[in-house]
């Protein structure tokens, strides 16, 4: 079998898997956030926390939520860190210092897991199973409870309540996350990944010296980590290493762990504002760019360029042959489009196409189809910008689902969309404007700009995957890297809360024969077409001096 059929057939089991579990899963979420009853264990949890579960919230008080839920978590892993020398199942690792504890904490709260540190040189199974793991479920979680608030925007009308932050928070870890990841960890340990609480062994004599590996709750970390769109690896190889990912079957597995909630979502969406054709329209959406950039991921990596790229059957540099080009561009673009940041292969060892591709996917916004939450209410907002220049081309106010679009509502959309460049674009900016912090890239040129730009799209847009030749650990990269993360994650929020409110205030405006029909495919191309030209008007001088600039010089 070619290594392109091998890909091709890979991408459409991937299809399959995901069309069958979109109609159940998405159902079942949509039970969850419009049930009124209360399981027994979260219950329990209300109480131990405080919260009222049956307190209807409007969108301030929802905010104060999350925001207070955040900064306590922040707080708890950075000091969980700092004290880790102390711990017991520290495996003999010191403590982490100041500046990488904050920004490891406000990595994970944040839904990012950008990792400056070698995973298994550095943290401990305390701070990995009691700290990192946690807000792995914890964070995303989050994610899904803020867009669910503007699910509620939309479906709601003459009410600014928008749920319960606490209710919403655990029902997500309890009903849908955690049964999850316990049969995926299942498939996981039978697929080979580890799991369990090992110390440090001496493996075999290499070059006069011996190598050393330490276990971990591996498979359990792992299935949260794609699952959640996290990424953080429990080692530097991250799913590159077998044991995060050991063969082709489990690689498909992750990969389908990473998109079928985001996925999903939009059948919950569909469900709760009470039109399935609304969801179709937003997962056709998500599914177009997803398919575009899968296929020209992997026509720029089996492209044939040179007698290396002829023996290896493509660019087979920086990728594991245990999953090839086709399982490895799947991967890559599956991770970038979403919030995850996992990787399989080194993506500054792809083609100047190749690296530029997952650098685009994650400046759209990662909304195809996004993170656990944020790539829903990323492309809700990008569906009212795209109803509003409709509604400015033939005269008439935008509505979107039975909603104006106003000032008001236009303007919390324009900020949502214009927080993360500003934030990629200015840190990108002033690290090339002082000096020390170029000492940091490896590589010189288009392709040393390539990875500051990398790392600091991969920041602020809460994704974590690196382009691996920068050297982040300093504290310039570790608290400007921590800040892009934290703002890149927390002010969209405000903006997405604010415009849920807002919604959710308005009397719904009657179906008209002028009304732009959003559940049909013309609705999905202008979507597609709005996204891609905000996108394109905003990075492409950045991405010209770049990967573009690589890609042409090769």
């Amino acid at each position: 079998m070619s290594p392109v059929l091998a890909g091709v057939l890979q991408l459409l089991a991937l299809i399959v898997a995901l069309g069958l579990a979109y109609r159940p899963l998405g159902d079942h979420m949509a039970r969850v956030y419009s049930s009124d009853k209360h399981l027994r264990v979260e219950k329990w949890i209300y109480k131990g926390i405080g919260a009222d579960p049956n307190t209807a919230m409007r969108w301030p008080a929802y905010l104060r939520g999350v925001l207070a839920f955040s900064a306590v978590s922040v707080v708890f892993l950075y000091l969980l860190q700092r004290v880790q020398g102390s711990l017991p199942g520290s495996l003999g690792f010191a403590s982490i210092d100041p500046d990488q504890a904050f920004n490891t904490a406000a990595s994970f709260v944040a839904n990012t897991n950008w990792q400056s540190y070698y995973g298994e040189q550095a943290m401990g199974h305390v701070v990995q199973t009691g700290g990192l793991a946690v807000q792995n479920f914890v964070s995303a979680a989050v994610g899904i409870a803020v867009a669910v608030a503007l699910v509620r925007g939309f479906a709601r009308s003459r009410t600014g309540e928008l749920g319960n932050f606490w209710a919403d928070l655990v029902r997500g870890v309890v009903r849908i996350l955690l049964p999850i990841s316990v049969v995926g960890a299942l498939v996981l340990v039978a697929c080979g990944a580890i799991q369990n609480f090992s110390g440090i062994h001496e493996v075999g004599q290499f070059m006069g010296g011996s190598q050393q590996w330490n276990g971990g709750a591996v498979a359990s970390q792992e299935v949260i980590k794609e699952l959640g769109t996290n990424g953080g690896g429990y080692f530097n190889a991250n799913s590159a290493h077998p044991f995060e990912n050991p063969n082709g079957l489990s690689n498909l597995f992750e990969i389908f762990l990473i998109l079928v909630i985001p996925f999903a979502l939009t059948r919950t969406f569909g469900r709760m504002v009470g039109s399935i054709k609304q969801g179709y329209a937003i997962l056709a959406t998500m599914a177009t760019i997803w398919l575009g950039f899968t296929a020209l991921m992997m026509w720029t990596e089996f492209a044939h360029n040179g007698p290396a790229f002829d023996l290896a059957g493509g660019a087979m540099e920086g990728k594991e042959t245990r999953f090839g080009i086709g399982g490895s561009s799947i991967f890559a673009v599956a991770t970038t489009l979403t919030s995850t940041g996992a990787v399989n292969s080194f993506h500054s060892s792809y083609t100047g196409f190749g690296g530029g591709i997952t650098m685009l996917g994650m400046q759209l916004g990662e909304i195809a189809p996004g993170g656990v939450g944020s790539g829903l209410y990323g492309m809700l907002i990008m569906a009212i910008i795209a109803v509003f220049i409709a509604g400015l081309m033939v005269g008439r106010t935008p509505e979107y689902l039975g909603k104006k679009i106003g000032t008001r509502e236009i303007t919390f959309a324009a900020c949502y969309i214009l927080v993360t460049p500003a934030l990629v674009l200015c840190f990108t900016a002033a690290s090339f404007a002082l000096d020390t912090p170029a000492n940091s890239m490896t590589n010189s040129g288009a392709h040393g700009f390539s990875e500051i730009l990398y790392a600091f799209t991969s920041g602020a847009n809460n994704n974590g995957s690196a382009f691996a030749g920068l050297n982040a650990d300093t504290q310039w990269f570790n608290s400007t890297i921590g800040i892009a993360m934290l703002l890149g994650r927390f002010l969209p929020m405000v903006f997405v809360l604010a415009l849920a409110g807002s919604l959710a205030e308005q009397k719904p405006v009657p179906e008209t024969p002028g009304t732009l029909r959003t559940e049909k495919p013309l609705f999905t191309g202008l979507l597609v077409g709005t996204i891609m030209i905000i996108t394109g008007l905003t990075y492409f001088p950045a991405l010209a001096l770049g990967p573009l600039a690589e890609g042409l010089a090769a």
